[in-house]
């Protein structure tokens, strides 16, 4: 393990990370904070897309169940943060499991267009019952994670790296290969003895599991709850793309690609509009000549594993 090349990157990354607040304000602390709970929302979704070889186009789905389903509990009864944290978190799980049932049993495009279809359904249902969810307003949130930026840094980093190392072993386990060889071809792994569909259904369930968490997570970071922040559409082609950029099938990738999206975006503000074009069109080149993302092509510069 010592001499793995995944090892070799990211040991001296974390280091960094947490010699970080000693150097740079606030700002930058905050916005980091963010791309480190996204980091754990791509990781989620490329465990499902890069090892099942599901296409989930409504990460966000899953999320906003967490969120809302933390954020009621502390909101109306007043729950205490990690009871609310758990609560979401199983709570996505159980919707996640609801969907996926039926929807692994259709082939092609079709449970794309269920995930989809589902995070359009949570919104209109977060929008239809305002006087209880804010609408899109939000609801605010009586409790936050804490107030001071460097506590709430080392909270989401501490739980990304949790989250990547234990969504990493899944993947590198007996069940990610089983994963991976259904995600290829799902009638030859059934041929031998396989059972696809349990394994592309925990896979599902695990994937929901930390994306509720992190949705969970976040809201309290933030100390509101709205559609806009955890249920938007723009917020699950995000994650997408930074599990893209970072690179499939890598799972810690998606870590990188989500901290360069945010900080792409964040850099290149000051251009309005147009620096939604030029991250995207950065975007474009790297998918179009480096498939395997920044952490796929920083692996292959030292050899595969």
């Amino acid at each position: 393990m010592l001499r793995s090349r995944t090892f070799q990157v990211v040991v001296p990354a974390l280091l960094v990370l947490i010699l970080l607040p000693l150097g740079v304000n606030g700002y930058i602390l905050g916005l980091l904070t963010l791309a480190y709970y996204y980091a754990v929302f791509a990781m989620s979704w490329d465990l499902l897309f890069g090892f099942a070889g599901e296409v989930n186009f409504g990460p966000s789905f899953l999320i906003g169940i967490g969120a809302y389903t933390a954020a009621l509990l502390n909101h109306y009864w007043s729950w205490p943060i990690p009871p609310c944290l758990v609560a979401g978190a199983f709570a996505a799980v159980v919707a996640g499991a609801v969907l996926a049932i039926p929807a692994l049993r259709l082939t092609g495009p079709y449970f794309g267009l269920i995930t989809l279809v589902a995070v359009l359904l949570l919104q209109n249902v977060l929008v239809l019952f305002a006087g209880i969810t804010g609408g899109e307003i939000g609801l605010d949130l009586p409790d936050v994670l804490s107030i001071d930026a460097s506590t709430n840094y080392y909270y989401a980093l501490a739980f990304m790296t949790v989250s990547g190392a234990i969504l990493y072993g899944l993947a590198q386990s007996p069940v990610g290969l089983i994963l991976q060889a259904s995600g290829q071809d799902a009638i030859e792994a059934a041929a031998l003895g396989f059972n696809v569909a349990k394994h592309k259904l925990a896979a599902f369930c695990m994937s929901a599991f930390f994306s509720g968490l992190a949705g969970a997570m976040l809201i309290f970071y933030l100390g509101t709850a709205s559609v806009g922040t955890v249920v938007d559409i723009g917020v699950g082609v995000n994650v997408i793309i930074a599990a893209v950029l970072g690179g499939r099938r890598t799972i810690l990738g998606a870590a990188v690609g989500s901290i360069f999206l945010i900080g792409a975006g964040e850099i290149l503000r000051p251009l309005g509009q147009l620096s939604t074009f030029v991250v995207s069109a950065i975007a474009l080149v790297v998918i179009l000549f480096f498939p395997g993302g920044f952490m796929g092509r920083l692996l292959q510069s030292g050899g595969r594993e």
